[in-house]
Formats: structure tokens, C-alpha cells, sequence
């Protein structure tokens, strides 16, 4: 996938120092830095937060290793799921065309109060 202008400039979008060891120590499978991202919340309710329908466009980075999918937006793990963990299973991955990577899931997989 493409990077992002805010990524080639200043960096946005980066994984994060934090967790490079942890990934790299895992052993990396794959891993895309800078990619133009969004999030799309449909009938979404979360404690002091309701969406009909909201779209948030970033610029963020996945990462999947031997034994985890990470996806970070704005440096924190949006999605940091074990391969081995049964939530992992329920997320639905798919691609559209050649440069979209699609991930659709419920989020009270992950909140039990969202």
C-alpha cells in the first residue's frame, strides 16, 4: 500500500518505539507503515459516545506477526488481537481491489460496554 504524504514528512503513522522489539521479537510476517486508514462506526454506542454513522480517516500501520494482528491508529493499538485468541477468529478480513485490506468486527468483542 501507498504511504501517506503526513508519513513521508513527518512520520505520522509510525509503529510506535514501544512496541517495535515486542513486534520484532515475535517475528514479523508482514508489517505496512504510513498507509492511509479509516474507521467507520455504524450503530455504534459506547459510554458518552452514539453514532448512526461517523467515518474517521488516518494514517496508521498494521502489523502481523507469528503470533499477533496489530493495527495502530494515531500510535495506539486500535486492534491487538492473539492469532491463538478466539476473538481473532470473529474479525472479518478481507481485501477490495489490490490495495485495500477490510476489517470488519463487533466491537464489544473487545468492550464488553461498547
Amino acid at each position: 500500500m501507498g504511504q501517506t504524504l503526513l508519513f513521508r514528512w513527518f512520520g505520522v503513522g509510525k509503529i510506535p518505539p514501544q512496541w517495535r522489539a515486542t513486534i520484532e521479537s515475535e517475528g514479523v510476517v508482514q508489517i505496512d507503515e504510513g498507509i492511509g486508514a479509516s474507521l467507520t462506526y455504524r450503530d455504534f454506542i459506547a459510554p458518552g459516545k452514539r453514532y448512526g454513522w461517523r467515518k474517521v480517516a488516518f494514517t496508521g500501520s498494521v502489523v502481523l506477526t507469528k503470533s499477533r494482528f496489530l493495527a495502530f491508529q494515531y500510535g495506539n493499538p486500535a486492534i491487538n488481537v492473539p492469532l491463538s485468541d478466539e476473538r481473532f477468529q470473529k474479525l472479518q478480513i478481507s481485501t477490495e481491489g489490490t490495495d485495500t485490506l477490510l476489517i470488519s468486527f463487533d466491537p464489544s468483542l473487545f468492550h464488553n460496554d461498547w
